[in-house]
């Protein structure tokens, strides 16, 4: 009889080590699809809903719930507790053993295990742990030998289908001490700001280039001031917190700030953190129409940048777009516009090649002109450049100067980077992707000569209503440009995509649907040749992912 008491022990034992194992790691992925969210329940649970057969209640859920009641309703009689045992453990090593769903080889964007992630993930823990534990109990209260399997099975497969909803009371509950948090460190940052009168404040905004803008100026200010800027895309309010408490110091004399975004009243809060002596707004277009809801809401809010300029601030506006230049800045405010086409700061004769591009910079208003070279490509970049001038005009730097500053400057990190790889030439546009920098993306692509140009793209994402309609446009503008092929990354965010394309005539045989951008990486190398040309428009998070597309 010990051997089978022993089969029995390892049998209960294996179905808690598999349920806990799938329980862990679908834990941890929940917890990095809300930390893609931006930490918001509400974007979460958006996610969660588009998701829900797969990640939600899944297959497995379900079915292992409707075998729990068939052997508890009409098989229990005439099952033994042994026979009972064994089912269940079968079935759950089969539908929970694997945990593919949950763990990625290769990850756009990790779990990064911030203080605030870890004291979530405690959290999360603590409210998750309770329920299999309680079943855990009462099954065994008979012993090991004798579990009550029907608690054990319910309580371990409830626990794990409820994670989600764990995760998110767990996010409710520790709100009010992340406020804390934040608050004081928003208190820390106003302080320091206010023991620097000297600093000069500039605040950059739009629906898209804020981060390429941020980072010309930077690269333009430094050569007469010592600079501070945010990295990257810190541009909510406790990424610019962070710069300020622990990157600026008292000998900078600029501080450069991305504000960023998706509800009315964002920049509202990053104004109160720091007031701009100088505001640049890029554009205003339809990123993140999902959440303003209307292109109106969208201008409100970043027009609302210039209502917090200190006295006698700077408003710089991209002349080319007609609802920035709508916006109004309060009395006392001076303004200077930029554009390719209008304002008192314009770009002319514009060209590039795999090597970048060049073209004429002209003050109208001073008269001044001078030839800039660098390496960005595209005409959205060359707008970004022309607004980095008119502040460096502003701020009194001449003009050969910030020329000789922009032909040292590098490329950013996934805008409209210029690569070499392989023998192949990379345009990595992989970070962001809006309508008016997809066109221009793809228009630069099409300019190259030379080898074949690939395109690998999973469409644009966030634009409410209006998402299939700007995608099928997207489409339509591809297929009318000379892209030999191109690859759509995910089945269904790709479909309006797809339809653009087939409906301006382009080659069915020449689209390819693969399910990962490291799907459309292996097809590339199989097919491309020295010289060819390979552009990557936009790179969607993890939380994004779709299932492999059937062959």
């Amino acid at each position: 009889m010990s051997a089978y008491y022993t089969v029995i022990e390892f049998l209960t034992y294996l179905f808690i080590v598999v349920m806990g194992r799938h329980a862990f790691f679908r834990s941890l992925f929940m917890l990095q699809m809300f930390q893609q969210s931006g930490y918001k329940i509400n974007e979460f649970r958006k996610w969660l809903l588009k998701n829900w057969s797969a990640h939600g209640v899944t297959v497995a859920h379900a079915a292992f719930n409707l075998l729990l009641l068939i052997l508890l309703l009409y098989l229990d009689p005439v099952l033994t507790s042994t026979t009972t045992v064994i089912i269940l453990t079968v079935f759950a090593v089969f539908w929970f053993g694997s945990i593919k769903p949950y763990v990625q080889n290769e990850v756009k964007k990790p779990l990064v295990f911030t203080p605030r992630m870890k004291r979530l993930a405690i959290l999360l823990a603590a409210v998750s742990l309770p329920l299999p534990l309680y079943g855990m109990f009462w099954a065994f209260t008979a012993g090991i030998r004798f579990p009550d399997i029907y608690i054990l099975g319910f309580t371990w497969i409830i626990a794990d289908l409820l994670i989600p909803l764990f995760l998110m009371i767990s996010a409710t509950l520790i709100a009010p001490l992340e406020r804390y948090f934040q608050n004081g460190f928003i208190k820390q940052a106003r302080a320091k700001l206010d023991s620097m009168p000297g600093l000069k404040v500039i605040a950059i905004t739009g629906s898209y280039g804020k981060t390429s803008t941020k980072f010309i100026l930077k690269t333009i200010l430094q050569e007469r001031f010592n600079v501070c800027a945010t990295p990257g895309s810190y541009n909510t309010p406790m990424g610019i917190c962070k710069v300020i408490n622990n990157d600026l110091e008292a000998s900078h004399q600029i501080l450069i700030l991305e504000m960023g975004a998706r509800y009315e009243g964002n920049i509202d809060e990053l104004c109160e953190i720091a007031p701009p002596d100088i505001a640049v707004i890029t554009n205003i277009g339809v990123a993140h129409l999902e959440t303003f809801g209307s292109v109106e809401a969208i201008a409100r809010t970043k027009g609302s940048l210039l209502q917090h300029l200190r006295k006698n601030g700077w408003a710089v506006l991209n002349a080319e777009d007609e609802q920035v230049m709508k916006l109004k800045p309060p009395p006392g405010i001076r303004t200077i516009t930029a554009g390719l086409q209008y304002g008192e700061v314009r770009a002319e004769n514009i060209q590039y090649d795999s090597n970048g591009g060049s073209f004429q910079v002209k003050d109208h208003q001073a008269g001044e002109e001078e030839t800039v070279k660098t390496r960005l490509l595209g005409a959205h970049n060359v707008q970004n450049i022309v607004l980095g001038i008119a502040v460096g005009k502003v701020l009194g730097l001449r003009m050969k100067t910030m020329a000789m500053a922009l032909a040292k400057m590098e490329p950013v990190e996934h805008r409209m980077e210029l690569k070499s790889q392989n023998g192949m030439v990379v345009i990595d546009d992989a970070f962001n992707s809006n309508p008016v920098g997809a066109r221009n993306a793809i228009d630069t692509l099409s300019r190259f000569e030379g080898g074949r140009k690939f395109l690998i793209t999973p469409g644009m994402i966030e634009l409410g209503d209006r998402e299939d309609s700007e995608n099928r446009e997207l489409g339509r503008f591809i297929g009318q440009k000379q892209i030999d092929k191109v690859f759509l990354v995910g089945e269904n965010q790709t479909k309006s995509l797809r339809e653009g394309l087939v409906d301006s005539g382009y080659d069915q045989q020449n689209i390819e649907v693969v399910s990962s951008l490291y799907e459309a990486n292996r097809r590339l190398e199989s097919i491309y040749q020295s010289g060819d040309i390979v552009l990557y428009e936009n790179d969607l998070p993890d939380a994004y992912n779709e299932p492999q597309v059937s062959p």
